[in-house]
């Protein structure tokens, strides 16, 4: 994907050709995607989430400067519906049983095998772990987010973000261990 040409569309519906912002959706949703689907771990929201997120560019799309990545601004109104989402929910219950797979754009035999008990037993315990931590790994493990755009996405120092990311991956591995019934290490 192309950011400089996402910032360039992105431009252009801020300008009033809003038929453009089905070109970002189709390159962007399944990522967003995937994002709420490992933060919320249900299905049907994570779809209700990606629908309010485009609605929600479109109709800020005034405050769009394009002076940084697309992808940076496409994530501060995703984290803004999460966090709407988690305000509406008395209380996050997630259950173990049922770990939804996620979406690939081009699925590969390894992800299309990806029901094998070591994968589920990571889902599982990545939903186990307080929203903070959940936030920056999804972000930097499987959003690929660099910690600076993390940084300037949650406001604080790029410092702050490796902390979290250490302490988020030792907890993962702690819950891991103690839910595949393993020592951990």
């Amino acid at each position: 994907m192309n950011s400089k040409n996402d910032n360039q569309l992105m431009l252009q519906i801020r300008n009033g050709d809003v038929d453009k912002l089905s070109i970002l959706f189709e390159r962007h949703h399944i990522s967003v995607y995937n994002f709420f689907l490992r933060m919320t771990g249900k299905k049907e929201s994570s779809e209700d989430m990606v629908q309010d997120v485009f609605l929600r560019m479109l109709k800020y799309r005034h405050t769009y400067r394009g002076d940084g990545k697309f992808s940076n601004w496409m994530f501060h109104i995703a984290r803004n519906v999460q966090n709407d989402y988690f305000k509406k929910q008395k209380r996050v219950e997630i259950s173990d049983e049922e770990t939804p797979e996620l979406i690939s754009d081009n699925p590969s035999p390894g992800e299309m095998m990806e029901q094998n008990q070591e994968h589920a037993l990571i889902r599982a315990a990545l939903l186990r772990l307080s929203l903070e931590k959940r936030e920056v790994l999804v972000l930097s493990r499987f959003q690929n987010k660099k910690y600076e755009e993390i940084a300037d996405l949650l406001d604080c120092k790029v410092g702050t973000i490796k902390a979290r990311v250490h302490r988020a991956i030792k907890d993962l591995r702690e819950v891991f261990f103690e839910l595949s019934g393993e020592k951990s290490l």
